[in-house]
């Protein structure tokens, strides 16, 4: 995790999102004709030999359909890991086994427990379209939403082809300087992406947004902003429990209220968290020091933060760590991962608002949650018109409003300082 781990560890694993070792030509086509029958010839006109991308589990390659003209990303999965994914599996599972038997404070065996769940998800091409297809619909139906997801022509096991749509990293900043790009509003739209993927009622989590799944282009013809954000990965999706979602929701009313006592309880209802582990907990949720979580998460972190937090992975956090992650449910893994990753290309971003609107936006997705969950309590007790059910309807409806107004009164009042050129807000 970006914020927790030691640097040299984290930007070491950053070339296997996308600068990965190839497979050959002569590999990819022997696949091609393994998997559908035919050589890559017959489905495409033009198919360029060198990928413009490979990452630990596949490359893409650009080509042109046949008959049609339609230009594509081929994403193939490297024909070796056919038969050195079992022994992979295999030798991590012995390797955590033989770590654990050694040294029993760092158990973690519930990685491999994970790699084995998750990695047969993420070989299958076929899942991967519909999950695309899916978010790509869910998506549809929320006005100006900048997410694209390129189209689905076909998909096998090992194989999808896929609409070719082009972008620049997200952390490219002189191309978003360069087109007029603003980084704040990438930044809360990545925030309202994601948000909605953990807290919308039909939509599931995509657990892998790292830098090299995700990409902008200047769109001009959008508005309110003039980009999109194109989000390319799609083999691993989670779907969050109702009950979790509701009580992630408010867990981080909890943080953003410096709420110490909420927070403690929706830890524990989330993820088994005990009151000894909750402030590690509490800063692998936040990426933040203790003591920020408890007086203001809504803050720019200082360098001085950073290296407080980097500096207690050498005083023992390291092996508390891996004793937390091991067990928290394997949901709030993921949504950890997806936070991590998230707040690691926000702050890439390099925004001048710093991390306030987005607090802003989670908390607006996380009152909108507990309200739902009021209304259906209401709801559960019988007739809305049945007196005791009106004053209740009446009062979660009256509390979200009020909450509701705060936040956008709040947004506007950051906006208008932005326009004024003033210093951003340094909390809530």
């Amino acid at each position: 995790m970006n914020y927790l781990l030691p640097l040299e560890w984290t930007q070491t694993f950053i070339p296997l999102q996308d600068k990965c070792p190839v497979s050959s030509y002569e590999a990819i086509e022997q696949m091609f004709v393994e998997d559908t029958g035919q050589p890559i010839a017959v489905h495409f006109d033009r198919f360029e030999r060198q990928p413009i991308g490979a990452a630990s589990l596949a490359q893409v390659h650009l080509a042109t359909m046949k008959g049609s003209g339609a230009q594509v990303a081929v994403k193939v999965q490297h024909p070796a890991l056919k038969e050195w994914v079992p022994l992979d599996l295999a030798l991590t599972r012995f390797t955590f086994a033989t770590l654990k038997y050694f040294f029993p404070e760092y158990d973690l065996e519930w990685l491999s427990s994970e790699m084995e769940s998750s990695l047969p998800q993420e070989l299958d091409f076929a899942l991967e379209g519909r999950n695309a297809l899916e978010t790509k619909g869910h998506f549809a139906t929320i006005p100006n939403s900048p997410l694209v997801v390129p189209g689905v022509h076909w998909g096998g096991k090992r194989i999808l082809v896929m609409e070719y749509i082009a972008g620049h990293r997200l952390d490219d900043l002189a191309y978003l300087d360069s087109n007029n790009i603003d980084r704040d509003e990438v930044s809360a739209a990545l925030a309202r992406i994601f948000n909605e993927m953990i807290f919308g009622d039909t939509c599931r989590l995509h657990c892998d947004p790292h830098g090299g799944n995700l990409s902008i282009r200047k769109n001009s013809l959008r508005g309110p902003n003039n980009f999109d954000i194109i989000l390319y990965d799609h083999g691993l999706y989670r779907d969050i429990p109702i009950r979790t979602r509701r009580d992630y929701a408010k867990l981080w009313l909890s943080v953003i209220n410096a709420d110490e006592q909420g927070m403690r309880k929706y830890a524990r209802a989330v993820a088994g968290i005990s009151d000894e582990q909750f402030p590690l907990f509490a800063s692998a949720i936040t990426g933040r020091d203790y003591r920020a979580v408890t007086t203001s998460v809504v803050s720019t972190r200082s360098e001085e933060e950073k290296e407080v937090i980097s500096g207690a992975m050498g005083d023992g956090m390291l092996q508390q760590l891996v004793q937390l992650l091991g067990q928290v449910p394997r949901i709030i893994l993921l949504i950890l991962k997806t936070n991590d990753l998230t707040r690691n290309l926000d702050e890439s971003l390099q925004t001048r608002e710093g991390p306030v609107r987005n607090f802003l936006i989670l908390a607006r997705y996380c009152s909108r949650t507990v309200l739902k969950e009021q209304i259906e309590s209401v709801r559960n007790r019988g007739s809305v018109l049945w007196p005791r059910n009106i004053i209740g309807f009446l009062a979660a409806w009256a509390s979200y409003i009020r909450v509701e107004a705060k936040l956008s009164l709040y947004e506007w009042y950051i906006h208008i300082r932005r326009i004024a050129r003033l210093s951003p807000v340094a909390s809530i």
